[in-house]
């Protein structure tokens, strides 16, 4: 075990959610609430990372009980600890429709839009609104032929069968079609999100820590995701959980590996070798 952990270059810790900081029925347990609470009281500054619509991430923060920044949306809307937007960049407007259009006919996918404060979705569906059950987001049915364009931080696309070659199948088609006018990423799996250009948990870490008069040398970060590679690797260092898919350990082969959310490796990490 190396020293580098202890030095005191860390200020800012930045982790993903689901996967990563929440166990697997995306709660945070009472031993990560604890770590939490003591990075907090020693210094540390916070930030959740996630896909999460920023409705349901204040709703997450609250439980946890310290003043955090929020990374949203994948990056599309950044919140310091008093809730102020520190950063906010839509899908562009003309864009919105035209991406629904490429998987609305499939019927083994949900089109789902984060759009200011709400959430809408192209199916009524149970067990979506049961993965919110701690902060009590919910969803609001739309017709994915008329999809609402202004103020859309992200659209995704949530596969029925959680079949991932099928929604990389996708992925390439939205990348051919928009080139760099987006930027797309899975979250999961099975979860293929669509934000405006240049948007990635990253690029917005850097923007939290240039707000502190910090840099991103001063930031640790955790994700299991296709969206957390920029943070991961832009981080003065970045950790991965072992449970990650294939395709994020092939995508990032230098960053040290750690346990599954089950575990509480996150926690388990930081009391280890930060605090």
């Amino acid at each position: 075990m190396t020293t580098e952990h202890h030095s005191p270059q860390y200020r800012i810790v930045a982790s993903d959610l689901d996967g990563t900081l929440l166990t697997p029925n995306h709660q945070l347990s009472t031993e990560t609430k604890q770590t939490l609470k003591t990075l907090h009281d020693q210094g540390f500054t916070f930030v959740f990372a996630t896909g999460r619509h920023h409705v349901d991430v204040s709703g997450i923060r609250e439980i946890a009980g310290i003043p955090a920044f929020m990374i949203t949306s994948n990056g599309a809307r950044v919140h310091n600890e008093n809730n102020q937007l520190l950063l906010s960049k839509n899908v562009p407007e003309e864009l919105v429709q035209s991406i629904v259009d490429i998987l609305k006919d499939d019927p083994t996918i949900y089109v789902h839009i984060y759009r200011n404060d709400e959430w809408y979705l192209s199916h009524d569906d149970e067990e979506i609104a049961a993965y919110h059950n701690e902060s009590g987001f919910n969803f609001i049915p739309f017709d994915s032929n008329q999809a609402p364009t202004d103020g859309v931080a992200k659209v995704f696309f949530t596969s029925i069968h959680k079949d991932h070659e099928h929604l990389a199948k996708y992925e390439e088609q939205i990348n051919k079609k928009f080139g760099d006018k987006l930027s797309v990423a899975f979250s999961s799996p099975w979860c293929l999100e669509v934000m405006g250009a240049g948007v990635s948990k990253g690029e917005a870490l850097k923007i939290i820590a240039e707000s502190l008069n910090l840099s991103l040398e001063n930031c640790i970060a955790f994700g299991d995701g296709m969206n957390d590679v920029e943070m991961l690797t832009m981080a003065g260092k970045g950790l991965v959980m072992g449970t990650a898919h294939p395709k994020v350990h092939q995508a990032l082969p230098q960053i040290e590996r750690i346990g599954s959310s089950a575990d509480d490796a996150v926690a388990k990490y930081l009391e280890d070798n930060l605090l």
